[in-house]
């Protein structure tokens, strides 16, 4: 059994702990949950380090719970906001509650044993409390000042915070009091943004409960951001997706792959399941040859396969490899026809008739024209790209003396042509 403060640790997973809950964790099988907004349809990379949070807790023997706030989530917390957020519907929110459930199921265990992972939405216990009642059985504990000293209110009255974004600590403050109560939850983990939102639910279940000393706990794991400073889990599109339909498993593997190498001894430690001693032997290998991307490899390997299967891992490597490596024709065979819009997401592509295809007269009718200067703007670049031996179809190089007739139809009726990098995709219909 791993110990999880320890494992924390190495892998560079821990900000702030409050005083007693490592002698906790180590004297019993623990309790303990992470929040998640369903302001979305799916979690994103930013998640994933919570998440690996909750993967660790459970490994270690203890039990995680995985919050969906369906009631905190009509509101937004103001944590790390400039402005507030848009309010969602109950409809919405359920929506995005359940493709959530989904994707945490790929990482965490739902089996029923003793450490099963659990999850809960907060609308189920916020939907019959009044407003009044509410005011009595939290607001009375805690003082205006305590909640305006946390940074994440302090940082937001210089520009303004609506009483609604305001009462957001309050509310998951009572999602910890509740889960203290009625599922014997004794620990709060998050991102470090939410420490101080955490420990008003340590000092809401103190205060509520008549204790001196604090019976809740509080866990905290920092940020991620790359090597220069700046945010990271975002790609050129915005969000980096968990969910394959708004992120595809190609995208997601390029994501990884593209990583700085600066990034990568934190990224590999954080979000892959690897070993230490795999770990530091995977960096001594990338020391030595840094072109092959070892770590990159390694960790887009590991958290592609958990976050799509082994099937989308093989796809993502599949379309890496048709369009920037150096795939065979073998390998350009095996692509199914269902592949084809996946792999080339985003790549230009044309749509040729049978009657198109056979007016084309040569190669250079068939770059310049079919292509609809994608890739060749006229027949005489694409006579000088000939030349110079620039052209590939199919990832075969061609020349001016290529015969149409002789080229082979991927699936019966793909053709992948290639300048460098750039790649245009004809499908004959």
């Amino acid at each position: 059994m791993i110990d999880f403060i320890e494992e924390l640790r190495w892998r560079g997973m821990l900000q702030d702990m409050m005083p007693g809950t490592d002698e906790q964790l180590r004297k019993e099988s623990t309790a303990g949950y992470i929040g998640f907004d369903p302001t979305a349809a799916s979690l994103h990379i930013g998640n994933l380090a919570t998440i690996m949070l909750l993967v660790h807790f459970q490994r270690a023997g203890h039990k995680p719970f995985a919050l969906v706030g369906g009631a905190t989530g009509m509101i937004g917390d103001p944590s790390g906001r400039s402005t507030e957020r848009d309010f969602l519907s109950e409809e919405t929110l359920r929506h995005n509650q359940q493709g959530i459930r989904a994707q945490l199921a790929r990482f965490l265990t739902f089996d029923s044993s003793a450490n099963s992972a659990e999850m809960v939405n907060n609308y189920d216990w916020f939907k019959g409390i009044s407003f009044l009642d509410f005011l009595r059985e939290a607001g009375t504990h805690l003082t205006v000042n305590y909640m305006v000293a946390k940074d994440s209110v302090k940082k937001r009255l210089e520009t303004g915070l609506s009483f609604t974004e305001f009462s957001y600590q309050l509310l998951q403050g009572y999602d910890f009091y509740w889960l203290y109560k009625n599922k014997g939850v004794r620990l709060q983990m998050g991102g470090s943004d939410q420490w101080g939102n955490i420990t008003t639910g340590t000092e809401l279940i103190r205060r509520k409960e008549g204790r001196e000393e604090y019976h809740a706990f509080a866990l905290t794991t920092p940020l991620i951001t790359k090597a220069d400073g700046t945010k990271f889990g975002k790609s050129a599109g915005g969000n980096v997706w968990l969910d394959p339909a708004m992120t595809s498993p190609y995208q997601f593997y390029q994501f990884w792959l593209n990583a700085n190498d600066a990034d990568c001894p934190r990224l590999i430690r954080v979000f892959t399941l690897l070993s230490r001693e795999e770990i530091e032997e995977l960096e001594r290998q990338h020391a030595e040859a840094p072109h092959l991307r070892i770590l990159q490899k390694a960790i887009a390997e590991d958290v592609t396969i958990r976050v799509h299967s082994q099937t989308g891992y093989e796809l993502a490597v599949k379309a890496s490899e048709v369009l920037y490596g150096k795939a065979t024709m073998d390998t350009l065979r095996t692509i199914q026809t269902n592949e084809f819009d996946v792999i080339f997401e985003g790549v230009p592509q044309t749509q040729v008739t049978q009657a198109d295809w056979e007016a084309c007269k040569d190669i250079i009718e068939l770059l310049s024209l079919t292509t609809q200067g994608e890739i060749y703007a006229s027949k005489g670049e694409a006579r000088r790209a000939l030349a110079q031996n620039a052209v590939s179809i199919n990832k075969q190089k061609i020349n001016d003396t290529t015969v149409l007739s002789g080229l082979e139809w991927l699936q019966g009726r793909y053709l992948i042509v290639s300048k460098g990098k750039k790649n245009h995709l004809i499908q004959r219909i």
